[in-house]
């Protein structure tokens, strides 16, 4: 049966901390992983505005994806973009088009808040994930490279 995409709300938060903590392992930052399911309470759900927003897979009240992200909004193009922090299927749903499905609904709520584009990164070992984005017509931005600044 196919999953339900639909917006977080505030009861999926320990799912989503569980679907985070996930993603922290597989892609190996677990020892700095900070958050806590309320932490994800507080800054996604009862924060106004949130620190984040999120698009899940719903399959029956299991989470079976997640897709976090948050607006940027001011850009050259005098129109708002949208960032995708995280974008993460659970093991046993994969292969089964959640991601296109949630990348696709991000897409939606970028044209309905008039955004000029999707932003996002992804680790260049994760060749699973390059080949999906590719697949769903996204570019590599060459045009820039990519600086933190740890504190």
């Amino acid at each position: 049966m196919p999953v339900t995409i639909r917006k977080a709300i505030e009861k999926d938060y320990e799912q989503l901390w569980i679907l985070m903590r996930e993603l922290a392992i597989f892609e190996q930052y677990i020892d700095s992983f900070a958050i806590t399911p309320e932490i994800v309470r507080e800054s996604g759900f009862r924060k106004n505005p949130p620190d984040f927003y999120c698009i899940v897979a719903d399959d029956h009240d299991t989470l079976a994806g997640m897709l976090v992200y948050y607006f940027l909004p001011y850009t050259a193009q005098n129109r708002p973009a949208i960032y995708l922090k995280e974008l993460y299927i659970a093991e046993p749903y994969r292969g089964q088009k959640i991601g296109g499905q949630l990348m696709h609904a991000l897409r939606k709520e970028a044209e309905q808040n008039n955004c000029a584009q999707i932003k996002w990164t992804v680790a260049p070992w994760n060749e699973a994930g390059l080949k999906f984005y590719q697949r769903l017509g996204a570019r590599e931005n060459k045009d820039w490279l990519s600086y933190e600044w740890n504190l």
